[in-house]
């Protein structure tokens, strides 16, 4: 199923549109108008910092941090940054264009439904995901290159190259940390060499990479003084930087609604000209409000865990299944989930539009796609035509739940096997969807 986009197919020429106008959406500022605003000027500083030996980080942890991305992020930007902004700006949007092609690409290969979809099938979730997208390109986040690397790991594990897949997943958490929810999945499962894959090659990403560049022990001490500001600071105020965010409405993370709705916190706290807000309905003190944090997620792990069908009764529907689930948790068990996190959200989607295409069964058919409908309009709440009040409350995690909700359905009540037989059709079977494909 994996192939470039093609001049011939029209859905194909107004992704190449998109990718064209989100693009210019990031150059025209900087050439012609005031410069580039949210953080891709940042992104062109922290190259500069790799390429002229200055430090990324101030010496104490307590301080604020402009750059709050592990080391090998910044060495990654240097190389495009060394030739200018505009050629970086370039850079970074031609790799997010790469990118959305690809999490397409992959998310309907790895759907479990045997199906090749049509055009306009295929490029649904590309659709309902369109406004993270936009957030991909004018905001610079790399969370879509990030969930192509974590794609493309699963692709690699289902065709057995597991030492490959390990270092995608190593690379993903190497630029950013919350990616490292993968590695309980692995060892859950048992996949050893992928695990240990992941080990030694964020440890390779993480001290070796950078340490021709930045040096072993500056790289070592800037290593130390980032996991202290990032990792290993937690307090009633906020956890690691950013701390203004961390309990405010735009932070939709597990955490972060838990604690908004079991103790009093100004979820307007982003913005001091605004007046403070409050929705708990309880009023925990931090630390009990933890502990129900710890008690939810252990609920939600069992519960996955629960749900997961045995080594012999996995199969390639099951699979999908199962790791659309995982990219949901992995989304909203991060400490922090803005809006465009939930750009993680394609795949799972993508694997219930598939259900709700080709289900044998019109009853969980029509289902399924209320299902993706009511998720739809969750995630729809946070236009800003809407109140605020609405992301505060946990519209998208809300969402993420019915997604997950769906898929937790479907993993328990498969197709009766004379039925599934039909999601997995032979060659010849699957010739007239790939002939509508070449037309198309």
């Amino acid at each position: 199923m994996l192939r470039y986009p093609s001049l011939r197919a029209p859905l194909d020429i107004l992704f190449v549109v998109c990718c064209i106008a989100l693009t210019a959406d990031v150059l025209v500022p900087e050439i012609w108008g005031s410069g580039k605003t949210k953080d891709y000027p940042l992104w062109f500083w922290a190259g500069q910092q790799v390429l002229q030996g200055r430090d990324l980080y101030p010496s104490d942890p307590n301080a604020y941090f402009d750059f709050i991305y592990p080391p090998p992020a910044a060495i990654l930007l240097a190389i495009p940054s060394y030739f200018g902004k505009i050629p970086l700006y370039l850079f970074l949007s031609l790799v997010n264009a790469v990118a959305w092609w690809m999490t397409g690409q992959f998310s309907n290969a790895m759907t479990g439904s045997g199906k090749i979809p049509g055009p306009w099938l295929f490029a649904l979730p590309g659709f309902v995901t369109i406004s993270f997208v936009f957030d991909m390109f004018d905001l610079g986040q790399p969370n879509l290159v990030l969930l192509t690397m974590m794609l493309f790991g699963f692709w690699l594990l289902q065709h057995q190259r597991s030492w490959m897949a390990g270092s995608m997943f190593a690379l993903a958490t190497a630029i950013k940390v919350f990616p490292v929810a993968v590695f309980p999945y692995l060892i859950w499962r048992r996949q050893w060499a992928c695990a240990a894959s992941m080990v030694v090659f964020l440890g390779i990403f993480l001290f070796l990479v950078p340490a021709p560049v930045r040096g072993f022990q500056h790289n070592v001490s800037e290593l130390k003084t980032w996991f202290q500001a990032m990792v290993g600071s937690s307090s009633e105020q906020g956890f690691g930087q950013r701390a203004e965010q961390n309990w405010s409405w735009v932070n939709q993370s597990i955490i972060a609604v838990t604690h908004r709705l079991t103790r009093p916190v100004n979820y307007n706290q982003d913005n001091p000209a605004k007046q403070p807000e409050y929705m708990n309905l309880l009023n925990l003190d931090f630390k009990s409000a933890n502990w129900v944090v710890l008690a939810i997620s252990l609920a939600i792990g069992l519960g996955y865990v629960a749900v997961m069908p045995p080594p012999s009764r996995i199969t390639p529907r099951s699979n999908a299944e199962e790791l659309g689930i995982l990219f949901c948790l992995m989304t909203v068990a991060s400490p922090l989930a803005r809006q465009y996190y939930f750009m993680w959200l394609f795949f799972p989607i993508t694997v219930l539009i598939h259900r709700a295409a080709y289900d044998p069964r019109p009853a969980v058919q029509a289902g399924t796609w209320a299902t993706l409908a009511i998720a739809g309009l969750l995630m729809c709440l946070s236009i800003p035509v809407f109140p605020i009040d609405l992301q505060a409350y946990g519209n998208n995690l809300a969402a993420t739940a019915v997604i997950t909700g769906g898929l937790v359905w479907h993993i328990l009540h498969p197709p009766a096997a004379g039925k599934a037989s039909s999601l997995s059709p032979t060659a010849g079977e699957l010739k007239p969807d790939m002939q509508n494909n070449a037309r198309s």
